[in-house]
């Protein structure tokens, strides 16, 4: 047999890079997945997964998304290094861009003033598109109207964007002073490793995600088209942007089978598809509703035939309950395995605790479609368990990548 290396991994690589680099780290998944498997119900997949005690290696099915952002502040060195080290066998960068033209990670193009310092520093806070405004409060110290800033890659030069400082997303609408703002984290998260994270451009994040032995999955995102217009000029300046983000790859020297370009918008898929073949075979399109989808067969068949290979659906899309009140694959699934699409997900462990987020009625969107099923923080490999092996997803997006390398060494080839 080939070495794990060397396998075939997902249907449209030709040779799986994954632990190739001799500078991939160790795997060490640390307590959560263990306490996950605790909080479980008792079912045959807790026992299967009981008896998983390791040694555990990177996989591809485990994705980094933003690196690992429930401790760690997103697209920074450290949240990459540390999903890694959870065995996330490919790593994501959402791609925007700087006032000059240089691609950065960002989850968004304007998100600095909640992910990065910049409000704390007068000469970079100046440059905002909107600068910090404090709240409006009540005599009761009740929100009137919240606090508010926005500050974007665009409105800095890729010089000054690597002066900042990574932090965790968030931010305190009550606010007075820009300080202030900077707070306001999830309790399921933690500052702890808040420190000062390192901002990467997109060159470095490819860099890095070589020396650690991953594999890169980069999103194009969505910008303000005058934004685009203005930094990129020219006609059809959104294909520039989206063949700027292949260039990188190809200038770094990077293989088409490590990379996995992703977008929301199917004109970026099929230009890279049309433009550039190698990197489109393996291009994702990521979808995000309806919920239900209206009518996936043919949506689903469309793309096919428009050269799609590679869908990422949000998990809502894929997952359903049955009469009996269990998880099942929904329509939407049944209909992209169907056409012979590969799926990719996300993302899991984004949104806190089950039982804050379900049970007391918090944030579900990721769980919106199976609620009813879920119970507490087990519940977590009960879906992934779905989406692996009922739905056959070929990789999951994780903010904890741990959980997802336990599950793919466990249950997976």
């Amino acid at each position: 047999m080939l070495p794990r290396c060397l396998r075939v991994s997902w249907a449209l690589t030709v040779i799986s890079f994954l632990g190739c680099a001799a500078s991939m780290p160790s795997v060490h998944l640390g307590p959560r997945p263990f306490y996950l498997v605790d909080a479980m119900e008792e079912s045959a997949l807790k026992r299967e997964l009981e008896e998983c005690k390791g040694p555990f290696e990177a996989h591809p099915f485990s994705i980094g998304h933003r690196g690992a952002p429930l401790q760690f502040p997103e697209h920074t060195r450290e949240s990459y290094v540390a999903a890694a080290r959870m065995g996330a066998g490919i790593l994501e960068c959402d791609v925007t861009f700087t006032r000059d033209g240089e691609l950065v990670c960002r989850h968004a193009q304007c998100d600095l003033h909640t992910t990065t310092d910049i409000l704390t520093r007068p000469e970079l806070a100046s440059k905002c598109s909107e600068p910090f405004r404090p709240a409006k409060l009540g005599n009761d110290g009740t929100v009137l109207e919240p606090a508010r800033a926005r500050c974007c890659a665009s409105d800095l030069t890729l010089r000054e964007f690597k002066t900042l400082c990574g932090k965790m997303d968030a931010s305190d609408p009550a606010a007075q002073t820009a300080e202030q703002f900077q707070g306001g984290t999830a309790n399921w998260r933690t500052d702890l490793y808040s420190t000062c994270g390192e901002v990467l451009s997109h060159r470095e994040s490819i860099e890095l995600f070589q020396q650690l032995g991953t594999g890169m999955t980069p999103e194009l995102k969505v910008a303000d088209p005058g934004d685009v217009a203005r930094v990129f000029g020219g006609p059809k300046t959104r294909e520039v942007y989206a063949q700027k983000l292949i260039d990188d790859y190809r200038r770094a020297g990077i293989p088409a089978s490590r990379v996995f370009a992703q977008s929301f918008q199917l004109d970026d898929v099929l230009y890279w598809i049309e433009n550039e073949p190698e990197f489109g075979r393996q291009a994702v399109l990521l979808e995000d509703g309806p919920i239900p989808h209206p009518d996936p067969q043919r949506h689903l068949e469309a793309l096919a035939s428009e050269g799609v290979r590679i869908v990422a659906p949000s998990m809502p899309m894929l997952l359903t309950t049955g009469a009996d009140g269990g998880i099942k694959p929904s329509e939407y699934a049944a209909a992209a395995r169907g056409v012979g699409l590969d799926i990719l997900s996300w993302t899991v462990e984004r949104s806190g605790r089950l039982t804050e987020d379900v049970v007391q009625g918090g944030n579900t969107y990721y769980y919106q479609t199976v609620e009813r099923a879920l119970a507490d923080d087990g519940a977590v490999f009960e879906m992934i368990d779905v989406l692996a092996q009922d739905v056959g997803i070929r990789g999951l997006f994780s903010d904890w990548p741990a959980t997802t390398t336990f599950y793919a060494n466990c249950k997976l080839p």
